[in-house]
């Protein structure tokens, strides 16, 4: 049955479905990221470790997976990886940079985390 609906889905159609579900899970671990330090400032250490943990467990994908998202494996077979956002809904400076970008504001919100943790221990 998936090898009849896959026929019925043109490579730009499949494309484009891709593209997007990549772009929702990308929005998805930007706002745990973002949470993380947001989660500490009002002192909720129980949703900041949820948020921290379902953002190493992507960063467990990632690196299982070669540092790529297997969503950008399953956009490769219905078009050439030709440009850094060619699977993704974002500017291509932001696709190129992503990692950089979001793991530096994921370690200085931990960090922040971390300190407002230790304080309220006092």
């Amino acid at each position: 049955m998936i090898l009849r609906m896959r026929s019925r889905i043109s490579p730009k159609a499949a494309l484009i479905a891709v593209k997007v579900l990549h772009t929702v899970v990308w929005v998805f671990f930007v706002a745990c990221i973002v949470a993380v330090p947001v989660a500490a400032g009002f002192h909720r250490f129980d949703l900041t470790a949820v948020f921290t943990g379902l953002v190493l467990l992507e960063c467990l994908v990632l690196a299982v997976n070669r540092c790529r998202c297997p969503l950008t494996d399953v956009a490769v077979r219905y078009a050439p990886e030709d440009s850094p956002n060619f699977d993704i809904y974002l500017p291509r400076w932001m696709a190129r940079y992503n990692k950089q970008i979001f793991g530096t504001l994921f370690v200085l919100g931990g960090l922040f985390a971390l300190a407002k943790w230790l304080l309220a221990a006092r």
